[in-house]
């Protein structure tokens, strides 16, 4: 759950940059929502390689 909860707070850091950029018009809040939803994916992509690495030991372990 530790990878979730990383998640929840990237996302949440995210929050302010958002909202200046939709609310407020700024266009450099636009480019650090960028850089923050590509760095989202990578964590993503961590998640995932992680949950396929749980699932592999899990199996291997029934075997």
């Amino acid at each position: 759950m530790e990878k979730y909860n990383e998640l929840v707070r990237f996302v949440q850091g995210l929050e302010p940059d958002f909202q200046k950029f939709y609310e407020k018009g700024q266009s450099a809040a636009g480019t650090r929502v960028r850089k923050g939803l590509s760095e989202l994916r990578k964590l993503c992509q961590d998640v995932r390689n992680d949950v396929q690495a749980v699932k592999a030991q899990r199996k291997a372990e029934k075997q």
